[in-house]
């Protein structure tokens, strides 16, 4: 019961997701730190999505169900909302006492946090309005911020830069797949009222400016051809094909963020 109460916990958190974020941001942090600490931050940073992840199926959870998302657990049954908000509860201390009291360092901590509460707070309002992007590039702004403020050192204007513009990219990608049931739930945020096409190509021309900036910060010609190439593929690709180009464009968005980070900014000693 204890596993199946676990996995159902893992599914409600939008496990892969949070596995890419977490991943990510453990590879930055090598970048700057060494490993023990870059495992600590990785936790904290893990947790705070766990809450984003949470709250979203919480919150969405008589919006799943009308739907029959049966891939929700919520919705499946594997799970009951009083245990999830039981977990959110267990998670929220843990959470803020990592992040603060960690390698990050109160600023850093403190930045994180705001992303997260970013996160939460599109759950609860931004979803459903104009502003809908702001969450997503204040979030990933403060998560990639946070891990340089940690080693006393401030963000360029660049990182920042790129890391919203990806940010708002998987908002508009994540919307894609649900914007017909999204609209028949009144659910408007931005993407939903300028609709799929222009939803594709506004995820399009994100991809292209995080990773001319990336370029620009530390050139390396055949990623920024493959990342070009497949983020232009994302305006007009069939559905059966543009998430995979959005994955090849992110990784090696990701790849280009972590060796500019390494070129530009380098380790940290203590």
């Amino acid at each position: 019961m204890a596993r199946s109460n676990l996995l159902a916990l893992l599914k409600a958190s939008h496990f892969g997701p949070t596995i890419a974020v977490t991943t990510v941001s453990y590879l930055l942090t090598t970048s700057l730190w060494w490993e023990g600490p870059a495992f600590v931050i990785a936790i904290g940073v893990f947790l705070g999505q766990l809450l984003v992840g949470f709250t979203n199926d919480l919150i969405d959870y008589s919006d799943d169900l009308k739907h029959n998302r049966l891939s929700k657990p919520l919705v499946s049954g594997e799970l009951t909302t009083t245990k999830l908000r039981r977990a959110i509860k267990v998670v929220i201390p843990f959470t803020i006492l990592l992040n603060i009291f960690g390698p990050l360092g109160i600023k850093g901590g403190l930045i994180y946090l705001f992303g997260v509460g970013m996160g939460v707070s599109y759950n609860f309002y931004f979803k459903s309005t104009l502003l809908s992007p702001i969450p997503y590039a204040l979030a990933f702004a403060a998560l990639v911020s946070s891990i340089i403020v940690s080693t006393d050192r401030t963000p360029p204007l660049w990182f920042i830069t790129a890391a919203a513009s990806l940010g708002v990219a998987a908002h508009f990608a994540n919307v894609l797949k649900d914007i017909d049931q999204d609209l028949a739930s009144k659910i408007k945020g931005l993407p939903q009222r300028i609709g799929k096409k222009g939803s594709r190509i506004i995820t399009s021309l994100l991809l292209v400016t995080a990773t001319l900036i990336l370029h620009n910060a530390n050139p390396n010609m055949p990623l920024l051809i493959v990342g070009l190439v497949f983020a232009i593929i994302t305006s007009f690709a069939p559905n059966r094909i543009i998430f995979k180009s959005l994955m090849i464009t992110a990784v090696v968005d990701v790849i280009m963020f972590i060796n500019a980070t390494d070129q530009t900014l380098g380790s940290f000693t203590v």
